[in-house]
Parts: C-alpha cells; structure tokens; sequence
C-alpha cells in the first residue's frame, strides 16, 4: 500500500499550489533553470519567445514560457543552500506526487535543472567575465548530511582529499562532494572552465573574508587554491551549486550550475556593475539548453 504524505510534511495550499513556490503542477517545464536574484527571472525571461504566466511569493518568483521552442521555467531561490532544499523538494513533489492522493506516482518525471549565477574565482588563470561550470560541488553547509544514504550521491574519495589536505577542522560541518549531471556539462564544456566548486554556507567568514571577526582558518584560501584531484583544481565559490546537484541527484533529477565570475580572490579584483557578463552567460545557457 501507497504511503500518504502527511499533510504537515507537504503543505499544499488552497489553490492547490506547493506551499512556498506557490507553483501548479502543470505550471513546471521538464527544463528549469534557477537563479538566486528575484530580478533575474524577469532578465531571462526577456529572451523566452513567449511567456505563459508570472507568479511570485517572497523570494520565489517564476515565469514559464519557451525559448526557441523548448518550453522552460525560470525560477529564483534566493540566496543558499537552505533555500534550495525548498525549491528542490517542491519541484520534484510538483513532478512526481499526486497532489490529490498525497502519493508519490507510478511513473516518475525527470527534470533538468540547471542554476544561473554569480561567483567569485580564486585561481589566477580564471578572469572576470568567464564562465565556470561545477563539475564537482564541495557543500560546506551539510544539508546533504540531513538525508540517508548521502553517501550512494557522493564522492568520499573526494571528501577525504579535501579534508585531509586543508587541515579541515572537527568543529566545522563535514564538507560533502556532489557531482553535476555529466549531459549538462557536456553542454558547457567548450564555453566554460570546469572546476571544482565550493558551496559556502555566508558570504563572508565562510568564503574567507575578513571585516570585524577574525576567521577560524585564517589560511583557508591559499589550502583552498593549492587541493588537486587528478587533473582538477578549485575553482571559485558560490553559495547553491552543492545542494542544486545533490538533492537532484538523489531525487533522479539531471542538475548542473554555471556561473559568470564577477570577482577574482587571487587578484583581489571585483566588478560591482557585472550585469553585461549575466547577460552574455543567460543568452549562451539558453541556446545550449534549447539545442
């Protein structure tokens, strides 16, 4: 016999929309992309050739249209990993349980899911303007930790590395390795580095930056930039990519995360007015996406 889904454990609202993305079932395109700023669904929306509706609902704004006749859904998440553990369960519910029964369907549907953003670099050799594609993800945040069997999604070989050679301390979550679908990077290869993501769960103190509060890995940066696995390096830091690629993973979703640079920690250079390289980036993922 089926499970039934506890009312409090999925929340669906009067109009029979997920409790915080306020979306339909029908609403949500096998292809969705996620950006972290509210005001970016608007900017990639701009280049769909049609639109179907807009919704919003705090941070979670959404439009569906098409672009070059592949229909897709833009969706923001706000800022972190704990905003994307909302917007991954609640994508995959709208995919794959019935609303009215509260059960998980027969026939389960496969997203792809792919997450726009911005980062900061801190290899020398990636400049401002380019694109970085997270082949891999280091999640600093342990959502991945919170879900059994973690480990089945993961690469601990990875993890262990990572760990050992940055002196990783016991009072800080254990870091986990979430790989990206390898079809959405193969889409991406020619057009953006590949690397090695860190997921920070701040944007400061946990991406090495010093105001007020000194950090607890002072050297953090330099043992961050030096970490080797095989033939790839870390790349930059974000704040999503580790959750985008793990939830999807363990859900049977195909997720990735690219990302336009907008500061370099190596050379201590940032550009505020980044808006031409978001653009550049939405306009390439697009026509990838839609090929």
């Amino acid at each position: 016999m089926k499970r039934i889904i506890p009312e409090s454990e999925l929340i669906i609202n009067p109009d029979g929309s997920a409790f915080h993305l306020h979306l339909l079932p029908e609403d949500i395109a096998d292809t969705v992309i996620l950006v972290g700023d509210p005001g970016r669904v608007d900017t990639v929306a701009s280049f769909f050739d049609n639109r179907e509706f807009r919704k919003a609902s705090r941070e979670f704004v959404s439009v569906t249209g098409s672009f070059k006749g592949k229909r897709m859904t833009v969706l923001s998440t706000g800022i972190g990993t704990d905003n994307i553990d909302i917007v991954l369960n609640e994508l995959d519910a709208l995919a794959n349980i019935d609303f009215k029964t509260r059960t998980v369907k027969d026939r389960l549907r496969q997203l792809r899911i792919l997450r726009m953003g911005t980062t900061g670099s801190i290899q020398p050799d990636i400049p401002l303007g380019s694109m970085v594609f997270s082949k891999y993800s280091i999640g600093f945040d342990g959502l991945l930790n919170w879900y059994a069997e973690r480990d089945k999604i993961t690469d601990k070989d990875m993890e262990d590395k990572f760990i050992s050679s940055t002196g990783w301390l016991d009072i800080l979550p254990r870091p986990y390795v979430a790989k990206a679908d390898d079809s959405l990077a193969g889409l991406f290869s020619k057009e953006a580095f590949m690397g090695v993501t860190m997921s920070a769960p701040g944007f400061y103190g946990p991406q090495g930056r010093v105001l007020r509060m000194p950090l607890s890995m002072p050297d953090m940066l330099e043992k961050f930039e030096a970490v080797r696995f095989g033939d790839l390096k870390i790349t930059n830091f974000e704040m999503e990519s580790s959750a985008v690629a793990g939830l999807s993973a363990h859900l049977g979703h195909k997720a990735g995360t690219v990302c336009c640079v907008i500061a370099n920690r190596y050379a201590k250079d940032s550009k505020p007015d980044y808006g031409e390289y978001v653009r550049s980036m939405i306009e390439k993922s697009l026509n990838l996406l839609a090929e």
